[in-house]
């Protein structure tokens, strides 16, 4: 589990820089912001805590003494868990981001949201033991992605719109 706690703990930093990001932008575009652009915020925001919390459920189950299925099989339901919480507290925002770019949006859900759900759940019901600590390191870094994918966005909202 050593090889996993380090890259976990990198993942969980990276996150980290997507949320200050985030909280940058916020403050900074205070006035100029629009509902969008909001909920592009929010969105990275969210998903950056939410690596966070999920790159260190295992790492946090380790120090307990937990092993194999056990670690990948907890950590991934409770991942899946704040996964759909997450998206249950924040659906206004992600409706309003499909709707506004239905492409990204299609990209958001079908191009990620799918391969980060799908191997969590093969992980919990150790459907391929051996690839459990896989499955769960490919959920961590799509949503990495999709905060990458988001940010990608509302930067690039600024740069073509700055009147906006």
């Amino acid at each position: 589990m050593t090889q996993d706690t380090d890259l976990f703990v990198a993942l969980a930093e990276i996150a980290g820089v997507f949320v200050g990001f985030g909280a940058l932008i916020s403050v900074t575009r205070r006035g100029g912001i629009d509902a969008t652009q909001l909920a592009q915020i929010r969105t990275v925001v969210a998903v950056g805590l939410l690596v966070i919390v999920a790159a260190l459920i295992p790492v946090g189950l380790g120090r307990y003494g937990l092993t194999g299925h056990t670690v990948w099989s907890w950590s991934s339901f409770t991942f899946l868990v704040l996964i759909w919480v997450s998206i249950f507290v924040h659906r206004a925002s992600l409706a309003a981001q499909a709707r506004e770019n239905p492409i990204a949006g299609m990209f958001f859900w079908v191009g990620l949201e799918l391969p980060i759900q799908i191997p969590l759940i093969l992980a919990m019901f150790g459907s391929y033991p051996a690839l459990e600590p896989a499955f769960y390191t490919t959920a961590l870094v799509l949503n990495v992605f999709e905060a990458a994918f988001v940010l990608t966005q509302l930067v690039f909202s600024h740069v073509v719109a700055p009147d906006r």
